[in-house]
């Protein structure tokens, strides 16, 4: 079976929306208290999660047995890819998953929220040093990038997404971007948004470089 990566953005998104609308509710981790329910204020890990379970339920034959969250990487063994589709260790995909929500479930703006997109820093594990991660790893199978993001009339997500394809190209070599919107979600912030995905490769190396 081969999924195409424009399908994979479109059932993700499709996706937010069926985890959605079974009201999930996330804690804060430090106070323990409740977010207003919806799937916007769980952290990027919990997200990733529910909407790969709703994946497996959407589309059984595409994704149940076939989707795995959390897998390791060979060379670094406390790191995990996000999403891998296929059959282990023969992956058709491994897609690392970035979250771009500029407003906290409070309404108030997340300004460290662009250090997890476009930090060079290896350390802040950020969507530009993901795609180094992922083209150098030694899983194996096409790999991917996918930003999922919610969308505010004074934040649109365009501009830190065009960004991010800017500096990417400096480093791998990435395909279509391909992107699928999301929406009537429950949460009175983060009721809309979209998802976003690029193929990535190593760049090439000239004679002589």
């Amino acid at each position: 079976m081969d999924t195409p990566l424009e399908a994979i953005v479109r059932d993700f998104a499709a996706c937010i929306e069926l985890a959605d609308s079974l009201q999930p509710q996330a804690t804060n981790s430090r106070s323990k208290e409740s977010y207003q329910p919806g799937i916007g204020p769980h952290s990027e890990a919990q997200t990733v999660e529910l909407v790969a379970e709703a994946m497996r339920r959407r589309a059984p034959t595409v994704y149940d047995g076939r989707l795995v969250t959390g897998v390791s990487y060979p060379e670094l063994s406390r790191q995990r890819c996000d999403l891998c589709i296929g059959l282990s260790p023969d992956w058709e995909w491994a897609i690392e998953v970035k979250m771009l929500r500029m407003l906290g479930d409070n309404g108030k703006a997340n300004d460290n929220i662009l250090m997890h997109i476009l930090s060079p820093y290896p350390t802040h594990r950020s969507a530009l040093t993901d795609c180094t991660k992922l083209v150098l790893s030694q899983l194996r199978g096409r790999r991917a990038i996918l930003i999922y993001g919610y969308e505010h009339a004074d934040w649109p997500l365009e501009p830190a997404i065009a960004a991010f394809e800017s500096l990417a190209r400096e480093r791998v070599r990435m395909g279509k971007r391909h992107a699928a919107p999301f929406g009537g979600l429950i949460h009175p912030i983060h009721s809309s948004g979209m998802v976003f995905g690029w193929e990535i490769e190593a760049k090439s190396i000239s004679p002589g470089t």
